[in-house]
């Protein structure tokens, strides 16, 4: 447990190496619910998963005075690099950490994966997926936890059980606090991976690339067979991205 921004951060470490890989969760999960990818990326290099404040987690259950601005998120992140690395690092963000990822600046961070970010544009709810989500509010449980997931996941495809258990813990215990703000132009000269599965509910990659472009002028890559939780779906193939970078 750490102190940054003022707020008390949970912090997991995993692997070694040189690199180090901090990976920044989306709204409503926490570090926990990551570990099919975490463990993918800690075969390869040393990964610290941190539970953004405000979110479920063991972290504060506030995000500091100004919470819900995505600059303060950007900053937070900085802090957990400057706190918990010494050499080179790639930030990893999935969906609202995806936008963390893309806030945060320092010198240490020598590049961004973002998966399915939030801040570049308009996420795309359809009435099915409104539904499903207000069930999962209002009757948290297993079986709204398991529709909800379905949706958010690739044709074809079970969410884990403990990811269903996760969600319906969630949706009965925590109010999370998070950011629509939009992306803000890069501070300096980072190479940056966009990616997106092809079957994205929120986010349909030809929408996600118009974004990505006007923003970042970065292209998108498409992960086929996957869903908004292509983080669960292909592991392996979202930390090859993180090999990009840094070879």
């Amino acid at each position: 447990m750490i102190r940054v921004r003022g707020e008390d951060t949970h912090v997991v470490t995993a692997g070694g190496g040189p690199v180090t890989v901090v990976v920044v969760a989306g709204d409503r999960f926490t570090t926990a619910a990551y570990l099919p990818l975490l463990t993918a990326l800690a075969r390869r290099y040393r990964v610290v998963g941190a539970d953004i404040p405000g979110q479920p987690g063991l972290s504060s259950g506030s995000a500091g005075t100004a919470g819900g601005r995505l600059t303060w998120y950007g900053s937070w992140l900085a802090e957990v690099v400057e706190e918990t690395t010494a050499g080179p690092v790639v930030v990893f963000g999935h969906s609202f950490g995806g936008a963390v990822a893309l806030a945060a600046d320092h010198p240490r961070i020598r590049g961004k994966v973002a998966v399915a970010p939030g801040g570049l544009c308009r996420l795309r709810v359809t009435p099915r997926v409104l539904v499903a989500f207000l069930r999962w509010l209002l009757r948290p449980g297993t079986a709204s936890s398991v529709r909800l997931l379905r949706l958010l996941s690739a044709s074809g495809r079970a969410p884990r059980a403990d990811l269903v258990e996760w969600m319906a813990l969630v949706a009965r215990h925590a109010r999370p606090v998070s950011s629509d703000d939009p992306v803000p132009a890069p501070a300096r000269t980072t190479p940056i991976v966009i990616a997106v599965g092809d079957q994205d509910v929120f986010l349909p990659p030809d929408r996600l690339r118009s974004g990505a472009r006007r923003r970042l002028h970065v292209d998108v890559e498409i992960v086929r067979g996957g869903g908004h939780l292509v983080t669960d779906e292909h592991p392996g193939q979202l930390a090859a991205l993180v090999d990009r970078l840094v070879t």
